[in-house]
């Protein structure tokens, strides 16, 4: 038995003139199209909204942290309620991160070793220890489709040392986390770190290439960073990773971020940024992002986006939202959650049959026109 009894990536269609592609990855629960955005539930739910709301935005795949489930409900108790699929009663693919990034983001409150990091939860002040091992163990309780390798991510900016020093920790640590997980129904993705240095994500690139693994991940960006760096560790780091494998751009998620992400040959892509954006009160459109408290929309009869479908566009006006936000009506996060999350799902969607019929160039030139001219 392997991987490839559980797993399966086949690219449907390349692009002639970029590196985006369409693909169908094939998981334990389910087909996933890609390129693909997957909405995070961090406690197990996407904030704001059932998982009937989460499915009618056709979400396709979920990510969970394994950082917070770890501190609260607790692997051994979601594990008894036969992992997160029972747990959530989501029957769709899942990913987890490994709690790498919240546990290096916890600044005084951790220390990093060679062996792992020792944090203390900023809630209650108690002691944890997070190691390779431990991680791969936390996250094999969940029982997520795929799973990331322990890594550290370093911050925005650092210098070189300290560049060197996270990367040369991450590949001392996705030796032990491949040596650690067995569980060939779970995918373990490795991820490519390296800071802000070309010369560091090329090494690193080149040693999570070796790994026979199913997928592999871009991470460290997003972290405060320009757009325009961003872009350029995307696409200087995509093309060395295997071609015919999914290459999944980690805690991306704005629609320019999506598009650019997409040409530089991207498949999968997650952010917490529809739902955060959502509860302020900011809704994604094909001009750009609105705020719906503004004045303007008070007397507004028209749904948030001309051009959308999901439930509260086909069902409700601005006037009437902007009136649940000014109001505090928690509904209000709702509707925009399922909008914004609608809105990432089509826009992936829209770009993946771009793809496929050959006008992906053209299209996505056209959308990324319309973003950045925000009117």
């Amino acid at each position: 038995m392997s991987y490839k009894d559980f797993f399966d990536f086949e690219i449907v269609k390349a692009s002639a003139q970029s590196s985006a592609r369409a693909g169908l990855f094939t998981t334990p629960h389910g087909i996933i199209e890609t390129p693909i955005f997957m909405p995070v539930g961090t406690n197990s739910a996407v904030k704001m909204m059932t998982f009937d709301q989460v499915r009618a935005t056709g979400a396709q795949i979920i990510l969970a942290n394994s950082y917070h489930m770890y501190l609260r409900a607790g692997c051994e108790l979601v594990k008894s309620a036969g992992g997160l699929h029972g747990w959530m009663n989501w029957d769709k693919p899942i990913l987890t991160d490994s709690g790498g990034f919240q546990v290096f983001s916890l600044a005084k409150l951790r220390k990093i070793t060679p062996d792992g990091v020792h944090f203390q939860d900023p809630k209650n002040g108690s002691k944890h220890f997070i190691s390779p091992e431990i991680s791969m163990k936390i996250q094999e309780d969940l029982g997520a489709d795929i799973i990331m390798a322990f890594d550290e991510c370093a911050p925005y900016p650092c210098d070189y040392k300290q560049a060197r020093s996270a990367l040369d920790k991450t590949k001392a640590w996705l030796e032990r986390c491949f040596e650690a997980h067995k569980n060939y129904n779970q995918a373990l993705f490795p991820i490519v770190q390296g800071a802000f240095f070309d010369d560091l994500r090329k090494e690193s690139a080149e040693f999570v290439s070796k790994f026979d693994a199913v997928g592999y991940a871009i991470g460290g960006v997003s972290v405060g960073e320009p757009t325009d760096v961003k872009n350029h560790i995307t696409e200087i780091t995509a093309p060395l990773l295997p071609f015919n494998k999914p290459r999944y751009l980690m805690g991306v998620g704005t629609p320019v971020d999506l598009i650019n992400g997409i040409k530089f040959g991207i498949d999968m892509f997650d952010c917490v940024l529809p739902t955060r954006n959502a509860r302020h009160g900011t809704f994604f459109t094909y001009q750009g992002n609105k705020i719906i408290k503004n004045k303007q929309y008070e007397n507004d009869f028209t749904p948030l986006d001309e051009n959308c479908n999901c439930y509260a566009c086909k069902n409700h006006t601005k006037a009437y939202i902007r009136h649940l936000y000014k109001t505090q009506e928690a509904t209000a996060a709702t509707l925009l959650s399922m909008h914004n999350i609608h809105f990432l799902l089509n826009l992936v969607k829209d770009l993946r049959r771009s793809i496929i019929d050959g006008t992906f160039e053209s299209y996505s030139a056209q959308l990324l026109e319309g973003f950045e001219n925000q009117s």
